[in-house]
C-alpha cells in the first residue's frame, strides 16, 4: 500500500530564541546566528525533498524555508502560525512571573489558563490539528506523497502529542531550531486511527533503515530536558 511522508521543521533562530522571550505572534524575522545556523545545517545534513512546501505565513518560517529550499513555491498556510501570547508576548519567562501570578499555573498546565488577551492552549491545539488534518486529507485525494511543513515548535509539538507514534507528551517532541521529525503516513491507519510513524529526525540520526521510533523520542525527550529541565515525576 502507497504511504505518504511529510517532514516537520522548526524555523532557525530569532532574537527572541536567543533572548529566551515568548515569540508566537510577533512576526521576527530571523537572527544573523539563524541564517549562518541554517547555513551551515544545509551543508552539513542533506534536508528531505517533496513534492509540496506548506510554511506558516510569519516571517521567520518563510526565510528558512527559502534558505533550505530556494526554488520551492511554497503554500502559506495561516493555521500553522504559533500560538499568540498575547501581553507574554516578548516577555522572558522570569519578567512574566513577576507580572502575573497565573504564569505559573499556565506553565503547570494543572488549571485553563489563557495568555491575557492571547490564545488558549485549546483553541491553539484545535487550529494547527485542524490545518494538519486539512493539510494529509489533501495529500491522499491528490495522491502527492511528500511533503514538507516549516513551522514554529509549538506548531509542531502539538502536532505531533495529537497524532505521532510512538505516543508522547507534548513537550517530549521539542525539537532545535532548524531541526525536525519526518511522518509516514499509511492510509489504512489514519483513517482508522488518525495515527501517523514518525520514523526520524531531522537531521537523521537513526542507525538503521527503517528507523527507530524509540531513538527519535529518545533525543525528542533529551532536547525538551536541556530546554525545559527534567520534568518531575506525578
Amino acid at each position: 500500500m502507497k504511504s505518504y511522508t511529510i517532514h516537520f521543521i522548526r524555523h532557525g533562530i530569532t532574537n527572541g530564541n536567543l533572548l529566551r522571550q515568548y515569540i508566537g505572534s510577533t512576526d521576527l524575522p530571523l537572527a544573523p546566528e539563524g541564517v549562518e545556523q541554517l547555513e551551515k545545517l544545509k551543508q552539513i545534513c542533506a534536508y528531505p525533498k517533496a513534492q509540496v512546501y506548506y510554511c506558516s505565513p510569519l516571517l521567520r518560517c518563510v526565510q528558512t524555508l527559502r534558505i533550505l529550499y530556494p526554488e520551492a513555491q511554497p503554500v502559506l498556510v495561516d493555521d500553522l502560525r504559533e500560538c499568540d501570547f498575547g501581553d507574554w508576548e516578548e516577555k522572558t519567562a522570569e519578567e512574566i512571573a513577576a507580572q502575573d501570578e497565573r504564569f505559573s499555573e499556565w506553565m503547570a498546565g494543572g488549571k485553563a489558563v489563557t495568555p491575557p488577551n492571547g490564545e488558549s492552549g485549546g483553541v491553539f491545539m484545535q487550529r494547527v490539528c485542524a490545518a494538519f488534518e486539512k493539510i494529509v486529507e489533501g495529500m491522499l485525494r491528490s495522491g502527492t506523497d511528500s511533503a514538507v511543513i516549516v513551522a514554529h515548535g509549538g506548531t509542531i509539538m502539538s502536532i505531533l502529542s495529537a497524532y505521532g507514534l510512538p505516543k508522547a507528551s507534548f513537550y517530549d517532541w521539542l525539537t532545535e531550531s532548524g531541526c525536525g521529525y519526518s511522518l509516514r503516513i499509511t492510509p489504512g491507519l489514519w483513517m482508522r486511527s488518525m495515527v501517523a510513524e514518525v520514523y526520524e529526525t531531522i537531521p537523521p540520526r537513526g542507525n538503521s533503515e527503517q528507523g527507530d521510533g524509540k531513538l527519535v523520542l529518545d533525543l525528542a525527550r533529551e532536547a525538551a530536558e536541556r530546554a525545559y529541565g527534567r520534568k518531575k515525576e506525578k
